[in-house]
């Protein structure tokens, strides 16, 4: 792995520089880091280019959050470390966005890998998550972080990826607590982006829309998956993993198998 800061996110970088090229983006409180073990252990003959998104990890924490800013960010890192269209795979909010991308610049994405996309979600839900997320943004400690991810939608990792999770992006809030290492205003701006109407993909972009079965309601709504088959049609593949939401940290070689059929 290299980071570069040659764009304005923080990027990391995996895989040799000849091979196929992968923009990675991940979902809200993530971090570039998270793609390193599928990369590695799964893609590894993969060009993996996986930034920091704007409030997130060590990329540069100032407004605007929303998906236009994003898409901007994005095409500096496409600029400084691809060449020519890419393959995109974004987990949740980085699905999201990878559409908006598609939709933006359609001549920089080859195809689209959507695992457990979180689009055109209820405006009342995300009132929820972003109340919660400012009332609690903070841990007593590392053991109460780690509490909650257990018993959340990192059931399923494996103890060696939430060791790592914790050891990049937990830090000190600066009063005796932990957190993420994540501004919260961005992240209770984001979760109204997700509330907005969702983006489709030009029909000619190849699909893989991969659901996360034990996410209960989905991330992914009957309504939108509807819109994207009338979209794409035979250009669109759905696959339902059975497991939570976090899908490539929980399934990564069934993730990399996945990405891999697109590549």
């Amino acid at each position: 792995m290299s980071a570069s800061a040659s764009s304005s996110l923080h990027t990391g970088l995996f895989g040799p520089d000849d091979g196929p090229q992968l923009l990675a983006l991940h979902g809200l409180t993530g971090h570039g880091r998270r793609w390193q073990y599928l990369a590695e252990r799964h893609l590894p003959d993969v060009r993996v280019v996986a930034p920091d998104l704007r409030g997130h990890g060590r990329s540069p924490w100032i407004p605007p959050w929303n998906f236009e800013t994003h898409v901007q960010d994005l095409l500096g890192v496409l600029d400084a470390h691809t060449s020519g269209p890419v393959t995109v795979v974004g987990h949740s909010f980085g699905g999201a966005l990878a559409l908006h991308l598609a939709v933006a610049a359609p001549e920089r994405v080859r195809a689209l890998v959507l695992l457990d996309p979180a689009i055109g979600l209820p405006a009342d839900r995300m009132l929820e998550i972003a109340d919660l997320t400012y009332r609690y943004p903070d841990y007593t400690d590392a053991a109460e972080a780690r509490s909650e991810k257990v018993h959340g939608d990192w059931s399923e990792v494996a103890d060696e990826l939430l060791d790592a999770e914790i050891a990049e992006h937990l830090v000190g809030t600066g009063s005796g607590r932990v957190g993420w290492r994540v501004c919260v205003p961005a992240l209770v701006a984001s979760w109204g982006e997700l509330a907005r109407e969702p983006v489709l993909p030009p029909a000619h972009i190849p699909t893989c829309l991969v659901r996360a079965g034990k996410v209960q309601p989905p991330y992914t709504t009957e309504r939108f998956r509807d819109a994207l088959t009338a979209r794409l049609g035979a250009n669109l593949t759905m696959v339902e993993f059975d497991c939570d939401h976090m899908i490539e940290q929980a399934r990564p070689a069934e993730s990399a198998a996945v990405i891999r059929a697109v590549l």
